[in-house]
Parts: structure tokens; sequence; C-alpha cells
């Protein structure tokens, strides 16, 4: 083979080489939205109108319960965990459960039986975000205060403010002066609970990807 030739060869496997992308590499936690091809995360569930009234009547974003519940049970309501989470928003009836009761002005706690329904399940849960949402309405920046409340949703609001401050007025502070990227950050790595910055970045790229 003559070498003008084999120049010619090599200069075209050097030229296709060169049009291949890199593989690039990400932390497995950093919020970034999933590809718009991917449709698990983007499941809008059969319960739209439930939902679309819970959050109107709670003041809670339609969209993070449409996130939450496809993190928390694919839209399955009969779903329960090994520590007795219910149904769609995997409530558990002795504390969001109660909790939402008594907001609703009602006592004692639903049964399981109550938390496998659909309907009552979206409004007790989306009764419980509200609750979290007041006990971190001092947060200014709407974006931090929606990764505060989906942090709250698993771990309780309590436990990220003292992540802080043990003052929930000085923790709010704190966070005031943060922007959403560095208390999305902080989460990640101080938050005492491991389940907790897996949780947030679940549910942030569900939320991203119904938008």
């Amino acid at each position: 083979m003559k070498p003008n030739i084999l120049y010619l060869m090599a200069a075209l496997l050097l030229a296709g080489c060169a049009k291949e992308t890199p593989v690039q590499t990400t932390h497995f936690l950093k919020p970034t939205p999933p590809s718009r091809a991917d449709t698990s995360l983007m499941h809008q569930g059969p319960y739209g109108e439930v939902i679309r009234q819970a959050a109107s009547t709670y003041g809670v974003d339609e969209t993070l319960v449409k996130a939450i519940i496809q993190v928390e049970s694919g839209y399955n309501p009969t779903v329960v965990s090994k520590s007795n989470a219910i149904g769609l928003m995997q409530l558990k009836a002795s504390t969001a459960g109660r909790d939402a009761y008594r907001m609703k002005g009602r006592y004692g706690q639903p049964s399981p039986r109550d938390l496998k329904d659909p309907a009552v399940n979206i409004d007790l849960g989306t009764a419980y975000l509200s609750i979290l949402q007041q006990q971190l309405a001092g947060i200014s920046n709407p974006e931090t205060r929606r990764y505060a409340t989906t942090v709250a949703y698993v771990n309780g609001a309590g436990a990220l403010l003292r992540t802080f401050a043990k003052d929930k007025t000085f923790a709010i502070a704190q966070i005031n002066q943060m922007s959403p990227t560095e208390f999305y950050q902080h989460v990640q790595k101080k938050h005492p609970a491991p389940q907790a910055p897996r949780y947030l970045w679940k549910v942030n790229n569900a939320y991203l990807a119904m938008r």
C-alpha cells in the first residue's frame, strides 16, 4: 500500500475519533433536571383534580405535591412501608396524620384504611406540607423554601433547622443569607439523616421534570 494512502486512512481515523463526545460523569446528588425523555419522573398520575384541589385549599405548590407522590409511592395508593407509612404520600398515622387532623380541627388520627384512600391521603399529605411551610415561613427565597419543605417532609423541620442553629429564628436568618444552591449543598453535607440528601435530590429532579 502506498504511503500517501496510509496517511489518508490515518487522518480519517483520527477525524472520526475527534467527533466522539467524551462521557461526562456527575455526582448523583447534583441538582439538575433529568432528561425530558425520562418519563419515569414525569408521571402525572390519575389524581390531578384531587391534587389541584388540595394544593389550592392549603396553599401548597401543586407540582411539589405531585413530585412527592412520584418519589414516595410511584402513584400506588396501596403501598405500605416497613415503618408503616401508608399510601400515595406515605403518611404515618401517628405523626403526619395526627398533625394534619389537628390542623383540620379533628381529634385522633386517620386509620390505615383512610390513608389508603387516594383522596384522603392527598388531602392529609398536602395539609401536612402546609404545616411544614408555616414552620419554615421565615425563609424568604421561594426555591430555598421549597428545598427546605422537601427535606422537612422526610425528616422534620426541627432536624433541618438544627443543622444551622439551635434557635429557630437564628437558623432561618442563617438560611436567608444563602443562595438556593448554597442551601442545597448544605443539606448534602450537613444533614445528619443519611436519607435526606438523596430524598431532596430525587424530589427536586421529579419537580423539575414535571414543570
